[in-house]
């Protein structure tokens, strides 16, 4: 398909640099089969129904934002995957000064070996020294903002916490699984009393995410791959729910396209540890969720034609002309939407 199928016009001062406060105040345009509603987050418990389950990415972002020299040259770097204990893949700005074998200064004692570039324009950097990756980063690395946030302001202290989401505890991810970051305690324990449940996965989100689309037809765009893990008791459960008239919601676009991942022809959803590059466009038959709670996307993205695939394009674009009009927040720190397709579609 055309990439241009999914263009649409977003005023700039339409993307929202700070999110809601409280989290669950942010609103949430609800699309329930052929109805279109308007609402606020803290309304989810009575546009769910019991028995239905909610599935969180419990990633958890790390500093992943480095600044160095190389000799005089200034380089910076956004890791993007793990790829062993002292190696990451980072997406390096001012590349062309780095050859393999330099060895870049971030500051506060960290240095990285460049080594091979990938097919992505990636370049593989090993951390020096004996110490933790982890502290590393805590020392010389910043929280990564998505670069439209970062391009209107810097990151700061709030951004610690705000860019966080409440079930954070496996590190590993360079952008945060949004749509998760609406939820509060309050929220949570709303939906359980309403007799809606939750589980968890993992999804270390890479900055590939970020990278727009450089083709002009989607089959010739090849997503990065992100290592995730879905294991049996989480898997169980999931099938539990559906086998039960229940529903499997997925927040947020990572966590639904790992459950993708995970599930058989049958539907089936199976454990699952590894690399997923997964990429969902209109035409794709889901097999393993039955809705989705997720922000509001970039126009020609990747994760438009995912929302395009589960609700129809057409749908979507009117969804978010609609949004625009009523001036919903947009991206990262922006408004949330519903989606639940007619399960006879």
């Amino acid at each position: 398909m055309l990439v241009d199928l999914f263009d649409f016009a977003l005023p700039a001062d339409y993307i929202a640099l700070r999110p809601a406060t409280p989290r669950d105040a942010a609103r949430m345009l609800v699309l329930d089969g052929a109805d279109r509603s308007d609402h606020h987050v803290s309304d989810l418990p009575a546009c769910l129904r019991a028995g239905d389950l909610l599935v969180f990415n419990d990633t958890r972002v790390i500093p992943a934002q480095l600044e160095g020299m190389r000799g005089n040259a200034r380089i910076g770097a956004t890791l993007h995957k793990r790829e062993g204990p002292r190696a990451w893949r980072a997406f390096v700005r001012n590349a062309k000064r780095v050859r393999e074998g330099d060895t870049i200064d971030f500051g506060a004692g960290v240095r990285a070996v460049a080594g091979e570039r990938g097919e992505d324009g990636s370049i593989l950097l090993t951390f020096a020294g004996e110490e933790p990756v982890e502290l590393l980063l805590e020392r010389a690395g910043r929280m990564p903002l998505p670069p439209y946030i970062a391009g209107k302001r810097p990151a700061d202290a709030r951004d610690a916490d705000d860019y966080q989401t409440m079930f954070a505890r496996e590190e590993g991810a360079v952008a945060a699984p949004t749509a998760a970051l609406h939820f509060t305690p309050g929220l949570l324990a709303a939906l359980e009393a309403a007799g809606i449940r939750h589980a968890t996965l993992t999804l270390h989100v890479g900055a590939g995410t970020f990278l727009p689309m450089k083709v002009d037809d989607t089959a010739d765009h090849r997503m990065h791959a992100e290592w995730g893990r879905l294991d049996a008791e989480t898997a169980d459960r999931l099938n539990r729910v559906r086998a039960n008239g229940g529903r499997v919601i997925a927040v947020g676009t990572t966590s639904l396209r790992l459950i993708e991942s995970a599930a058989d022809d049958a539907g089936i959803i199976r454990p699952f540890e590894g690399d997923t590059a997964i990429f969902i466009t209109p035409g794709y038959r889901f097999r393993g969720i039955d809705g989705l709670m997720t922000n509001f996307h970039l126009p020609r993205s990747t994760l438009f034609m995912l929302v395009s695939a589960l609700m129809g394009r057409e749908r979507m674009l009117a969804a978010y002309d609609h949004a625009i009009a009523a001036g919903y927040r947009f991206y990262s720190y922006g408004d949330a939407s519903l989606l639940l397709p007619d399960r006879a579609a």
